[in-house]
């Protein structure tokens, strides 16, 4: 959808136009809007799609082929789209806890890293996370994995003009950022699944 500044006027971005010509198209008249919308999110997963359209894709905006079959792309896409918004909810990976007995119990963030065989994250100098499965790092957000992504964003940051200071961690639920990346590891892991199983063929001709 889209608004007006003041957040009135909702306006959805899918045309009836859209609509009349995915179902003409299809010869399928149960197609809504909604799956139409999903279609287009599971189409935007496509590997072959987006290693086929790599140029275009970051120049203009997509374009979207007609794919033989549109139900598995709009299915697939409407999970994408529940893993997606509702990541909060995934259920955490299960890591292996390695804890430093030097230091005192601690969960806050500064700044975390990965060991260099990746599978391991050291989330503070009490705690480091094992077992993460290389397979995370094939969902990608841009040119960087999701998990990459959480961790480069979740880190104490000072802004250098400012001084300013971003702090992540939350004093009333000091293990929000640790449930977070075994909640992201999770949806990129199904995500994967779920890309794995789109059709290979997605309509190449525009």
């Amino acid at each position: 959808y889209t608004y007006n500044e003041d957040g009135t006027n909702r306006t959805e971005n899918i045309t009836d136009w859209a609509l009349t010509h995915y179902q003409n198209h299809y010869k399928d008249n149960t197609i809504t809007k909604w799956a139409i919308f999903h279609y287009a999110y599971g189409l935007l997963h496509h590997p072959a799609y987006r290693e086929k359209y790599a140029a275009n894709l970051k120049r203009e905006l997509p374009r979207l082929p007609m794919a033989p079959d549109f139900w598995s792309f709009s299915k697939s896409g409407e999970k994408l789209a529940d893993l997606h918004l509702n990541y909060e909810d995934a259920t955490p990976y299960s890591l292996k806890v390695i804890e430093n007995p030097k230091v005192p119990f601690n969960l806050r963030v500064e700044k975390m890293r990965l060991s260099k065989d990746k599978k391991k994250l050291i989330y503070n100098d009490f705690l480091t996370l094992d077992g993460i499965p290389k397979e995370v790092f094939d969902y990608k957000l841009g040119n960087r994995s999701a998990l990459n992504w959480v961790i480069e964003q979740y880190r104490v940051k000072v802004d250098k003009r400012s001084g300013i200071v971003n702090d992540p961690n939350r004093e009333d639920d000091e293990t929000y950022i640790l449930e977070m990346v075994k909640k992201i590891i999770t949806v990129s892991l199904e995500t994967i699944k779920v890309v794995e199983d789109l059709p290979s063929d997605f309509g190449a001709n525009l």
